[in-house]
């Protein structure tokens, strides 16, 4: 009886890759209910694309973009790319979650800090670095094995990869802020009396602000990523292939605000938000109450080894 009570009483740590086996499965419940809003932000960022006062306009706002793509394509083009996207999670989330803890805490150490402490530069940096290690004319395939096979016959491994700086910045962007704000509010929430510890509503209401901060600094990369990958290529005389309207992110950035200002940035940003928003809430939420729920099996685990 006394080792059951010492067992509960000590706290359970999970390892690095159970920290990202979690946040895989909460990020591919989030990216289930989120993706539509995905798919409007995508085609609100392509419309008009460098075109001087807009261009041609096929959707009013984000709203229009869902009852447009549900009345022509029904519910599977509402979650067209579900199945990459499930990938995408598993592979971002689960590094971004499950690397962020052992990240800060050892630039914590690097600065000296103690671990436990929350300092704001160096959980910054963690969140950049963890979300880093997870990372015009439309194109149209089959599915996801029709268009890695189609774009690796027409170029090659490097046409797999393209657009990956774009997908680094944006993806450090909002790691940079997502997890420390998270924690940030939930501690405050904590400390000062809000709200308990383990509360869902703590969950709920830290991954709120946190959604709001993480769209707030990831849109202009984002519309650059999106351009960047949706881009036509050429090839050069020497074989290579590359872009026709964009040499990097930066380049993207930088054209895209000369032809269309700010507002071009921030494009699809209405749809961005309703996808960041549930997505980050339902992520961030979910990983901790599946964490809390692991801890529980192996403190199971371990009172009935004592035992």
């Amino acid at each position: 009886m006394a080792s059951a009570t010492a067992t509960q009483r000590n706290p359970v740590a999970i390892s690095t890759g159970e920290g990202f086996v979690c946040g895989g499965i909460a990020a591919c419940i989030a990216v289930t209910i989120s993706n539509p809003a995905e798919v409007a932000k995508t085609r609100l960022q392509l419309q008009g694309e460098l075109a001087k006062g807009g261009g041609v306009k096929v959707y009013n706002n984000a709203f229009d973009v869902l009852r447009k793509t549900y009345a022509n394509e029904g519910l599977r083009g509402m979650q067209r790319g579900l199945g990459p996207a499930y990938a995408y999670q598993i592979l971002l989330n689960g590094s971004r979650l499950g690397f962020y803890e052992p990240f800060r805490r050892n630039i914590n150490h690097l600065f000296g800090y103690s671990a436990e402490e929350q300092v704001p530069f160096t959980s910054v940096l963690a969140g950049a670095t963890s979300g880093a290690v997870g990372v015009g004319a439309q194109h149209y395939y089959k599915n996801s094995f029709d268009a890695l096979s189609t774009i690796f016959r027409a170029e090659q491994f490097r046409g797999l990869v393209r657009g990956i700086d774009a997908a680094i910045l944006r993806t450090s962007m909002g790691s940079s802020v997502q997890l420390p704000s998270y924690n940030f509010t939930k501690t405050q929430l904590v400390k000062n009396g809000i709200l308990p510890a383990d509360s869902t509503w703590t969950f709920l209401l830290s991954s709120t602000i946190s959604g709001m901060c993480v769209c707030l600094a990831m849109q202009p990369a984002d519309t650059a990523l999106t351009r960047m990958y949706n881009q036509p290529t050429t090839r050069t005389p020497d074989g290579r292939l590359q872009g026709t309207l964009y040499k990097n992110p930066i380049d993207c950035l930088w054209k895209t605000f000369k032809a269309e200002g700010v507002r071009g940035w921030y494009k699809g940003s209405t749809a961005h938000f309703m996808r960041i928003a549930p997505h980050t809430i339902i992520t961030l939420t979910m990983n901790d109450i599946i964490v809390g729920l692991y801890k529980d099996f192996k403190r199971g685990r371990q009172r009935d080894l004592d035992d």
